[in-house]
C-alpha cells in the first residue's frame, strides 16, 4: 500500500514497543484484549477511498479542471477519493497546443490539488488518434512518429515521480468482429508505434504504471477483447515496458454488463499485469445500476491485480453522458442508491489468488458493437468526408475524416444531416453552424490545409441518435 493510500484510510500508523514487568504486562494484555473488543465492533469505513484504500487499492474519479472552484464538487472530490484523472487537461491537445510548446497549466492545478491532498493520479493520455491538435493532424510518417516519441518524453518527463499510472496509448484498436488495430495516422507510422510509446513513457518515467487503456474490451468473447489481450501477452513476452491495462467500462443497454468481465479481469492479471477499471460509468438508476455498480466492485476485489476502480465524473450533470444518470451522485451532489451499493461492496470486499492460465480464446467472433465508418465517394479534385460513430443509449461521438482529393485543400466544409430529435452538444476541432438538422461544420484556423491525397480528423458530440447518411464535403 503506498503513503496516498494509507492516508486516504485514516489507520494511525503502529509500532513495536519494548517488553516491560510483568505487572506491565498484565495490564497490557488486557488492555490488547480491550483493543481488539473496540476494533471488532468499530464501523466499517464510510468513504469509497478510505474502504478502497483498506484493501490496498485507489477509487477514484476523473476531474476536470474549471470545476475546482464549484464548491459542491471540490467537496465530494475530497471527502470520496484517494486517487484522480485529469478528464482532458492531459490529452495532446490541451498539453502540446503548437509544436514544441507546452501548456501544463490546467493538469498542474489537478495534480497539485491531488497531492496536496494525500490522492494519486492516473495520467490520461500520452498517445491517442483523437483531439490532436492540428499540427498533429496533419502529420504523418516519420515525421509524426518522432512529433509522437517527443511528445510523451516531454510530458511524462514533466510529471515524473507524479503520476501513478500512464495510459500510455488509449484505444488503438478498432471495434466490431475484425481484432484489428484502428486506422488512424499513428497506426499509419508503422505497427510497432505502441511498442516505442511504452518504450519511451518508461525512460522518461520509470516509476509509472505504463498501461494500455481501451473501451469495449469488458466482454471476455469479444474480438477486440482478445486483440488487446494478444498484444499485452506479446509484450510481456518480448520485454516491452507494459505494468497495467485499462478497462474503460462504459456499460449502458447497448454496451451492458457482461457476466464473464471477471474472467476478463482475471485473464489479463493472470498475464503479470495489473488491470484497472478507468472510466466507469453505468446508465441506469435505481436497483438495476446499484446491482452492477455493486457486481463491477465485487469482480474488482475479487481479482488480487485489479489494483483500483476510477469512475468518469463525480455529479451525473459533469457525466458526458448525464442523460443516462450514469455516476453515483445525483445533479446535487446527494449519495445514489449506486453509491451505497458500491460502498457496501467496498467494504465486504476481498481477494481470490487469480488464475495461473487464462482461458482460450472463444471460438466465435461477435458482432460489432459501435456503427461502421460510412464509405466516402471516389476522390476527385474536391474532398470527401466519412464518420465513424461511438453511439450509446442516449447520445454519441462522432469522428468526422475529411480526405482531401487530388488537390491541396485551402479550407473545407462538411454537411450533416442528424436525425430527428437529435441535437450537437459538443464539438472541437471544427466550427459548427446549427445543432440539429442538416449541420454544417467549418475548418478550425489550423487543420483547413490538406495535402492531396491526406486527411485531417474533427469530432462532436451529440444527444439522441448519430448520422448514418454519408455527409458532403466542399472544398472552399
Amino acid at each position: 500500500m503506498n503513503n496516498a493510500f494509507a492516508r486516504a484510510s485514516g489507520r494511525p500508523a503502529t509500532r513495536s514497543r519494548p517488553r516491560t514487568a510483568l505487572v506491565s504486562a498484565v495490564v497490557g494484555l488486557a488492555l490488547v484484549a480491550t483493543g481488539v473488543a473496540v476494533a471488532s465492533s468499530a464501523s466499517a469505513a464510510t468513504t469509497l477511498g478510505a474502504s478502497a484504500a483498506e484493501k490496498g487499492r485507489y477509487f477514484g474519479t476523473a476531474v476536470a479542471a474549471h470545476k475546482l472552484s464549484d464548491s459542491t464538487y471540490v467537496g465530494i472530490l475530497n471527502r470520496e477519493f484517494n486517487s484522480v484523472t485529469p478528464e482532458n487537461e492531459m490529452k495532446i491537445d490541451a498539453t502540446e497546443p503548437q509544436q514544441g510548446q507546452f501548456n501544463f497549466t490546467n493538469a498542474d492545478r489537478i495534480v497539485n490539488h491531488a497531492i496536496s491532498r494525500g490522492m494519486s493520479v492516473r495520467g490520461h493520455t500520452l498517445a491517442w488518434h483523437s483531439q490532436q491538435p492540428g499540427w498533429m493532424q496533419n502529420m504523418s510518417g516519420t515525421t509524426l512518429r518522432n512529433a509522437m516519441l517527443n511528445h510523451v518524453t516531454r510530458v511524462a518527463t514533466y510529471y515524473r515521480g507524479k503520476i501513478h499510472s500512464w495510459d500510455v496509448v488509449n484505444e488503438a484498436f478498432a471495434d466490431g468482429s475484425s481484432g484489428a488495430r484502428r486506422d488512424s495516422n499513428l497506426q499509419r507510422t508503422g505497427n510497432d508505434w505502441i511498442e516505442a510509446a511504452f518504450r519511451a513513457a518508461r525512460a522518461a518515467d520509470p516509476g509509472a504504471k505504463l498501461c494500455y487503456n481501451d473501451y469495449n474490451t469488458d466482454d471476455w468473447t469479444h474480438a477486440k477483447t482478445q486483440a488487446v489481450y494478444r498484444m499485452v501477452q506479446d509484450f510481456k513476452q518480448r520485454g516491452v515496458p507494459i505494468d497495467c491495462v485499462g478497462l474503460q467500462s462504459h456499460f449502458n443497454p447497448n454496451s451492458p454488463y457482461p457476466s464473464n468481465y471477471r474472467t476478463t479481469l482475471s485473464s489479463f492479471a493472470a498475464l503479470g499485469v495489473d488491470v484497472q477499471i478507468t472510466e466507469l460509468d453505468i446508465e441506469g438508476s435505481g436497483t438495476q445500476q446499484a446491482n452492477t455498480y455493486r457486481n463491477v466492485v465485487t469482480d474488482c476485489l475479487a481479482v488480487p491485480r485489479c489494483t483500483g476502480i476510477t469512475v468518469w465524473g463525480i455529479r451525473d450533470s459533469d457525466s458526458w453522458r448525464s442523460g443516462g444518470t450514469p455516476l453515483l451522485f445525483d445533479n446535487s451532489g446527494n449519495k445514489k442508491q449506486a453509491y451505497n451499493s458500491t460502498l457496501e461492496a467496498l467494504n465486504a470486499g476481498g481477494t481470490t489468488p487469480p488464475p495461473t492460465t487464462a482461458p482460450p480464446p472463444p471460438t466465435t467472433a461477435p458482432p460489432p458493437t459501435t456503427a461502421p465508418p460510412t464509405t466516402p465517394p471516389p476522390g476527385g479534385a474536391g474532398c470527401t468526408a466519412s464518420v465513424s460513430l461511438n453511439q450509446w443509449n442516449e447520445g454519441f461521438v462522432a469522428t468526422v475524416r475529411v480526405n482531401a482529393g487530388s488537390s491541396r485543400l485551402n479550407g473545407w466544409s462538411v454537411s450533416i444531416a442528424l436525425p430527428g430529435g437529435s441535437t450537437v452538444t459538443n464539438t472541437w476541432s471544427a466550427q459548427a453552424s446549427g445543432s440539429s438538422g442538416n449541420v454544417t461544420f467549418r475548418n478550425a484556423s489550423y487543420n483547413g490545409t490538406v495535402d492531396p491525397g491526406t486527411s485531417t480528423e474533427f469530432g462532436f458530440q451529440g444527444t439522441g441518435t448519430g448520422p448514418s447518411a454519408t455527409p458532403t464535403c466542399t472544398a472552399n
